[in-house]
């Protein structure tokens, strides 16, 4: 071995163990700025809350304080659980039916005009129409069990679907389309391999939407049938006074609805990262 080659391999191997150190500083420094902020609110909203609690001298049962929430939780957590396991299969199965339907029904409406002119007039009065008002009539007809639960939180879910995707599909460029209808492509061709690639950021919109839409629409089923489930918990707890589970409870509800949330924007960035 001459002495020129060991030197640059020695080079090679420095610069290479720079350039990982240096990654994995960024990754360090972009995972603190994506925490910090969020935790630093955390503290201070909570640091608020105890001296509301200690100024007021309010009870208990009034506002409880951050120390007790917490107690609960942790007391709590196998029941808060298998509750939010229920309303998470309520929001899960009623997102996706929304939001297959609601992809099904832009794609009919971008395909024909006349389509467009009876489908969205009812999509937009579905989504008018208060959900605490036809919620009664969902049960009446269908029963009180999840399906009917999540068929509710699938008229939530409906709107913001349809009208991301609709708007997305009709981003497409002209160019393409012509370019496939010159090679005989088939409509189902040009729906997956163009039209829906290129939607893919207004869907994924809208699907955002429709994941905190389908918590809430999930925790309206639960009020009106008080069988089971998070919203279930914090009806009961809160008319009978127990203000700490019910908090508690709202608690896991916010984190439900984050986790919702997190799941279509974690599969869009990976989708962006991997045709990057």
């Amino acid at each position: 071995m001459t002495p020129g080659a060991g030197t640059g391999g020695r080079e090679r191997r420095e610069s290479l163990a720079t350039d990982l150190a240096r990654r994995g500083g960024l990754r360090r420094a972009v995972g603190l700025s994506t925490v910090g902020p969020p935790a630093l609110t955390l503290v201070v909203i909570l640091g608020v809350w105890q001296a509301a609690v200690v100024v007021s001298d309010a009870p208990s049962v009034v506002l409880p304080s951050p120390g007790e929430v917490v107690t609960t939780l942790v007391a709590d957590r196998s029941v808060l659980l298998a509750e939010g396991l229920v309303t998470g299969a309520t929001a899960g199965l009623g997102l996706l039916a929304g939001a297959l339907v609601g992809i099904a029904l832009a794609f009919a409406v971008v395909r024909s005009r006349a389509v467009g002119s009876v489908v969205i007039p009812y999509v937009i009065a579905l989504r008018i129409a208060p959900v605490i008002a036809i919620a009664p009539l969902l049960f009446l007809w269908f029963g009180r069990g999840i399906p009917t639960r999540a068929l509710l939180v699938a008229t939530l879910a409906l709107f913001p679907m349809t009208v991301a995707t609709i708007d997305g599909l009709r981003s497409t460029p002209e160019k393409y389309l012509l370019l496939l209808e010159s090679v005989g492509a088939s409509s189902w061709t040009t729906f997956t391999k163009v039209r829906l690639p290129a939607a893919a950021p207004s869907v994924f919109a809208g699907l955002k939407i429709a994941a905190t839409l389908s918590v809430i629409g999930a925790v309206v089923a639960e009020f009106v049938t008080l069988d089971a489930g998070l919203g279930t918990r914090v009806f009961v707890a809160s008319t009978g006074l127990r203000t700490a589970e019910a908090y508690a409870a709202l608690v896991a509800l916010s984190l439900l609805g984050i986790a919702f949330y997190a799941v279509p924007a974690a599969a869009e960035r990976a989708i962006r990262s991997r045709f990057r």
